[in-house]
């Protein structure tokens, strides 16, 4: 029964998240035009490679993050094996 109940909970979750990208996504087509730079950057992890992208400083920070998680993923992964 407890295993059912979170099974439902994520999916709710789920829902509720795609809900909010789509309703923010209609709010910021229908907003007026602002004057500004637009800067965008990421993280993307796969499995312990990260890959980051960016247009800001931040994204340097992002680098240094991602490295420091692979590194921690490595060692926690050899210290399961031992």
């Amino acid at each position: 029964m407890r295993g059912e109940l979170l099974i439902v909970a994520g999916i709710v979750l789920i829902m509720i998240g795609f809900m909010l990208v789509f309703l923010g996504t209609i709010l910021s087509a229908f907003s007026q035009p602002q004057e500004g730079n637009v800067e965008a950057g990421g993280v993307v992890m796969i499995g312990p490679i990260p890959i980051v992208f960016g247009t800001r400083k931040g994204a340097t920070i992002a680098m240094i993050l991602a490295v420091v998680l692979m590194a921690l993923w490595i060692i926690l992964a050899l210290l399961r094996r031992a």
